[in-house]
């Protein structure tokens, strides 16, 4: 038996808000988790309280399905199944979406946001990306390792790395080995554990908010 990988076109849905004038961008963007969708990150992202001079995007993963027996549709990023491939087309994806929104436009300041299974989309757009972001934070989710062993300090920026303190989907042990990693990397680093399990709370979206208004390092 033998197994075909075949390249073809798709399209992702992006959603957008706060595009006001015509200078550069400062783009907030964030990635869903698993079974979750572009609109429940934007909701995410609202919350957040940046003022106007901030874009907020949201990217829905290319893997549709409907969640449980609902109409509902809903997302996820990838499967093990033809990992490598899969990480390249979607990071190849999240650099056409960002340059379908900028357009003509710079893009001045990029912040992402991930939550969940959305972390790791996160870090590799963040880290590997046509436009290296200025600030990731990430909740709930593990670093993707092969960033870990591969990516040179000069390719990261500013980090966060947040749980919520009893969330048995990414534990205290987890976000220590990782926070480990990243600082004998020599990346700027931040930690925030929060009340609650694998959620994302108004805490969250403050902690957020002051994360990525604080200056670029």
């Amino acid at each position: 038996m033998r197994e075909l990988n075949v390249a073809t076109t798709t399209h992702g849905r992006v959603l957008i808000e706060g595009d006001a004038d015509d200078g550069p961008l400062r783009l907030l963007t964030g990635f869903h988790g698993y079974t979750q969708n572009a609109d429940e990150m934007m909701e995410m992202l609202r919350g957040i309280p940046l003022d106007g001079s901030w874009t907020r995007v949201s990217i829905q993963a290319l893997h549709r399905f409907y969640r449980g027996r609902s109409q509902t549709t809903v997302a996820s990023w990838m499967t093990r199944q033809n990992r490598e491939t899969l990480i390249a087309d979607n990071i190849g994806y999240v650099d056409a979406a960002l340059a379908a929104v900028a357009g003509s436009r710079t893009i001045d300041r990029l912040a992402v946001c991930g939550f969940s299974q959305g972390v790791a989309m996160a870090f590799r757009a963040g880290v590997l990306g046509a436009r290296r972001a200025d600030a990731i934070a990430a909740f709930g989710g593990d670093v993707p390792p092969e960033l870990l062993g591969d990516a040179g300090t000069e390719r990261w920026p500013r980090v966060l790395l947040a749980r919520g303190s009893a969330d048995d989907f990414y534990s205290a042990d987890k976000m220590g080995q990782n926070a480990a990693a990243l600082a004998a990397a020599g990346v700027h680093l931040e930690t925030f554990t929060y009340p609650g399990g694998h959620e994302w709370t108004a805490e969250c979206a403050a902690r957020t908010a002051r994360f990525v208004e604080s200056p670029p390092a």
